[in-house]
């Protein structure tokens, strides 16, 4: 069988990360791993392929195409397999995803064959078998009906040469190339606003530990973003990745996510990674204020954020930090975030509006007061504001966002001191990247 991966292009009006943050296609990896064994496989990246997938799909003959997911992506993606239906009606489709997880009836089209709920080795193989019953697929040749129970994604390891071509665009904000892999999966915080713990678990679990060494040992880059939602989430996990590396002794520059209390409760293992490659910490203060963490359930206080702030300026991590602006602000909050965020001082820091997620605890609190409908998909960025603001009109708040960003990126987030750590090249592109955020809500401004 000849199979294509896509991942689609990016949404242009969406205001994400995307633009400081590129990842590569990390579940496509996986799915390649596991097709190349009996297949000829390739993957298509239409985040950085000029290529129309038309043109694609008549060089290269595929007979599926498999098309992956983010929760903005659902109009786009059924584009896509509309656009190979058009081409060739017997080419089989199939879709997988971040959206096909929490929401797989948003796939449920004449232009789909195959809804991948969930993915393992198991069901992707089936699916290439063209069995009728596969358990976390939903088949149009069964009318999408539900005939499984609902569990997680398996971790496979993925085969990095298969985007090798496209190796040196991955990033994420000044280090370019990186690679991302993940050490756990699941976690144990369960913020309010988080769609992680709701597709990885809410019991982080490690990856198998021959994989993850595996793992380790095939990334060429130099750069290794962590992609668990908490890399501090325990002594015990933190101890045994430091074995780990220490065992295998290989020498990477490493990015984590991590959280205010694995901070505060891991001083000294942080002083370890530090010493075998930790380079930054990307954190999520969320807010200065003591009820909005209590909201996001966080289990943290504003005082806690700066104690957590004062531990990573002494230790002499980068702090990528990470904030919400709250629906319920005013012009007063915007200016008190504004303060607060300079007295955590953190190297790089972003602010989006709240985004209540449908499949969230958060979303009934905000259900009747939604800009736009659920499934409106593109609205759903992180970067665009969805529910309607209680004490100034959409208009002020844009702005006061738009006056944020511009104080973020003018007075707190240290180009000049990131120009020497990465680069002119890398922070030219950081720039452009902060200028189309910065047109997007200019954009939002004047329309509102």
């Amino acid at each position: 069988m000849k199979i294509l991966l896509v991942r689609p292009p990016r949404i242009k009006q969406a205001i994400t990360l995307s633009n400081f943050m590129f990842s590569e296609p990390l579940g496509l990896e996986m799915i390649y791993g596991v097709y190349k064994e009996s297949n000829q496989v390739e993957i298509f990246d239409m985040m950085i392929e000029e290529e129309s997938l038309t043109l694609k799909i008549k060089e290269y003959k595929p007979e599926y195409v498999g098309v992956t997911s983010l929760c903005i992506d659902v109009t786009k993606v059924i584009e896509l397999c509309r656009e190979v239906k058009l081409f060739n009606r017997n080419i089989v489709t199939f879709v997988g995803g971040t959206q096909a997880y929490l929401s797989p009836e948003s796939f449920f089209s004449e232009y789909i064959d195959g809804v991948f709920n969930y993915t393992n080795k198991k069901n992707l193989v089936e699916f290439m078998n063209n069995e009728v019953n596969i358990a976390g697929v939903y088949q149009k040749k069964n009318d999408f009906k539900e005939n499984f129970k609902k569990i997680r994604n398996e971790y496979i390891l993925p085969d990095r040469e298969s985007t090798k071509k496209y190796r040196e665009h991955y990033s994420y904000f000044g280090y370019k190339p990186a690679a991302i892999m993940e050490f756990g999966l699941g976690c144990e915080k369960a913020c309010s606003f988080c769609l992680r713990w709701r597709i990885e678990g809410h019991k982080e679990v490690l990856i198998d530990e021959s994989l993850t060494r595996m793992d380790l040992l095939s990334i060429k880059e130099d750069t290794i973003m962590f992609i668990d939602n908490d890399f501090l989430g325990s002594r015990e996990k933190i101890i045994k990745f430091l074995e780990i590396v220490k065992d295998i002794r290989i020498e990477k520059n490493y990015i984590i996510y991590g959280s205010v209390s694995g901070v505060l409760e891991n001083e000294d293992l942080l002083r370890k990674l530090k010493e075998i490659g930790l380079k930054a910490i990307l954190i999520g203060y969320e807010t200065f204020s003591d009820e909005e963490l209590k909201i996001y359930n966080k289990n943290v206080t504003v005082k806690d954020n700066l104690r957590a702030a004062e531990v990573l300026k002494n230790l002499k991590l980068d702090v990528w930090a990470s904030f919400m602006a709250h629906p319920d602000w005013d012009k007063n909050d915007f200016k008190k975030f504004r303060r607060y965020i300079k007295s955590l001082n953190p190297e790089i820091a972003s602010i989006n509006p709240l985004t209540p997620f449908p499949d969230l605890p958060i979303y009934e609190e905000y259900k009747d007061r939604l800009l736009f409908p659920k499934d409106d998909y593109e609205k759903w960025s992180f970067g665009q504001l969805v529910v309607k603001p209680s004490k100034i009109s959409l208009r002020m708040y844009y702005f006061q966002l738009l006056l944020t960003y511009f104080y973020l990126n003018l007075a707190i987030n240290k180009n000049t001191e990131m120009i020497k750590k990465y680069g002119v090249k890398n922070i030219f592109r950081i720039i452009r990247g902060t200028f189309q955020g910065f047109t997007k809500y200019l954009k939002l401004i004047v329309n509102n």
